[in-house]
């Protein structure tokens, strides 16, 4: 083992990267696509909420089974990263990419890609991974009507 192996750090996991990426990067897009079309109050509060519903979780679940990662540590029930992309995914594709459906397909498959990358990287259960994109997915494709006549659910991808 060299000097340089022992004191630089390993470099990331293109998957986990890729993950935490779509983590911000799905909802940043879809905030910015909700700025433009007006309806960023009603993104906001659905984004607020579905971020507060997974923290909640975790802190009552705690170090209960279903919130005990892979590693035995606790606060893994909802997973969030899994949450987060999926609520950034279902808004864009029932909202943004109404034409196109190929889009929301791709933020969908990003999405899914993020939940899987916490799975492989040991940082979630699977059922931990499908309850946080379940959360975020819903509150994603919600519309709380603020701002306009009334609310809906669209997941997009109309073919």
């Amino acid at each position: 083992m060299t000097v340089a192996a022992t004191v630089l750090p390993a470099a990331a996991d293109p998957l986990e990267s890729f993950g935490t990426g779509m983590k911000y990067g799905l909802p940043l897009a879809a905030a910015v696509c909700a700025a433009d079309q007006g309806r960023f109050e009603d993104f906001a509060v659905r984004g607020a909420l579905q971020a507060g519903l997974v923290l909640a979780l975790k802190h009552f679940y705690g170090d209960a089974p279903i919130g005990r990662r892979p590693s035995g540590e606790g606060r893994g029930f909802p997973s969030g990263h899994a949450a987060a992309a999926a609520f950034g995914a279902a808004d864009l594709a029932g909202k943004c990419f109404d034409d196109q459906p190929w889009a929301g397909a791709a933020a969908y498959g990003a999405a899914g890609l993020a939940a899987y990358s916490r799975v492989h990287a040991g940082e979630h259960t699977p059922k931990q991974v499908w309850t946080g994109a379940l959360i975020g997915f819903s509150f994603g494709a919600a519309s709380f009507g603020i701002g306009k006549d009334g609310a809906d659910f669209s997941v997009g991808l109309k073919f």
